[in-house]
């Protein structure tokens, strides 16, 4: 029997953290009150637009647009009058983006987009690393093991792209924000970590308010059987055949450069997944990367979800991962318990959750700014003030 993960608040700040905790509280003491750099990747499969597996967007057709929107709003704000792709509408919640949004605007870290594979070209800038849409991952084929390769060297390439400006602005201290948005992207999570050989059923989250395992382990398990992979598959061939351009991507950026800055995956059970992967990829190919300047990010509610148990996936990753590669879990206090507005209140209920590093953003805010947890509440409530009055 797996031992619980105990919390382990952090003295001064909105943060608690789990697992290897003495490796978050060192990587929270090292970049307190340094810069970070914002790097958010898009990607899509065509598992998002199974009906009801994501509540990131109302129809399938909503989702095809939901990264492409995210990344139009972040880059824009609320300034822009007419949106080439408006955000998708939610049956509840309101988009985490505006959170990313409200927090970048304090802090005005700089941002960069990526273009992992999407179906359209993004309306703002984004760096093209060509990539494609991933197909279902029922299908067991879902990339070419071509252009998985092909997405690995390119993280591998713009980590260290990212690392090296970042450590010559701020003299080898300051950090990356590495967030996400790929709808459906936690059913491809559940299909590497499955197919890594975790136990990783009724773990990951979802952004339903109750988590439909049910029909991911369906879509997961028809994935593998048709891929047929070995025991202890080689990643990439497991990429291929039931993930996403989001997860090798971010993976090659963090394992060039954690070497040289630190990293802050921001993001729930997929960065948990992306973690994984990240540390057997590594081992396979005998890569360097450097796992204690690796922190995962995300929000109480992806941790206090009672429909999934990400504390569980944590605890068992801590147990199959080599020791030096035992992860470390940051999660902010952040809390809409009493949000004026409904669609943050919707929050509290099990909605949205998470999404484009909005866990990440808070949680750099209180170790670069200090915030508690009156400062995040302030920021973003005044920004969806402005966000509402703008759609009037």
């Amino acid at each position: 029997m797996p031992q619980p993960i105990l919390p382990s608040p952090v003295p001064d700040l909105p943060i608690i953290l789990y697992g290897c905790d003495r490796r978050g509280e060192a990587w929270i003491d090292r970049y307190r009150g340094c810069s970070a750099h914002l790097i958010c990747t898009l990607g899509f499969t065509a598992t998002g637009l199974v009906p009801h597996i994501s509540a990131a967007g109302k129809t399938p057709n909503d989702r095809r647009y939901t990264a492409l929107a995210d990344a139009e709003f972040l880059f824009k704000g609320i300034t822009a009058r007419n949106y080439r792709y408006p955000l998708p509408p939610l049956s509840a919640g309101i988009s985490p983006v505006l959170l990313t949004r409200a927090l970048w605007e304090a802090f005005q870290w700089p941002l960069s987009l990526v273009n992992a594979g999407l179906p359209e070209t993004p309306s703002v800038p984004a760096i093209d690393v060509q990539g494609v849409p991933a197909q279902c991952l029922s299908s067991g084929k879902a990339m070419s093991r071509h252009r998985v390769r092909y997405l690995l060297n390119q993280g591998m390439h713009w980590g260290e792209q990212f690392a090296l400006n970042q450590s010559t602005i701020k003299q080898g201290n300051g950090y990356l924000i590495l967030g996400e948005c790929v709808v459906g992207g936690t059913t491809t999570a559940l299909g590497i970590l499955m197919g890594l050989g975790y136990d990783a059923l009724g773990l990951v989250n979802s952004s339903h308010p109750i988590c439909n395992h049910d029909q991911k382990k369906a879509i997961v398990q028809a994935g593998l059987q048709r891929a047929n992979l070995p025991s202890y598959p080689d990643p990439l061939d497991l990429l291929a055949a039931v993930g996403d351009p989001m997860q090798v991507f971010v993976a090659g950026m963090t394992l060039t450069a954690s070497r040289q800055v630190g990293i802050l995956l921001a993001g729930g059970t997929q960065m948990m997944a992306t973690y994984a992967l990240t540390a057997h990829i590594a081992k396979y190919y005998g890569l360097d990367w450097q796992p204690q300047q690796v922190l995962i990010g995300t929000t109480r509610w992806v941790t206090e979800d009672p429909s999934s148990d990400a504390l569980g996936l944590l605890t068992h990753l801590s147990e199959r991962l080599d020791a030096e590669n035992v992860p470390s879990l940051a999660v902010t206090q952040l809390s809409f318990q009493n949000a004026p507005h409904p669609g943050l209140a919707d929050y509290e209920q099990g909605y949205v959750k998470e999404g484009m590093a909005a866990g990440g953003t808070a949680i750099a805010a209180s170790v670069s700014g200090g915030w508690q947890q009156a400062d995040l509440q302030q920021s973003i409530y005044a920004f969806v003030d402005r966000y509402q009055a703008s759609c009037l």
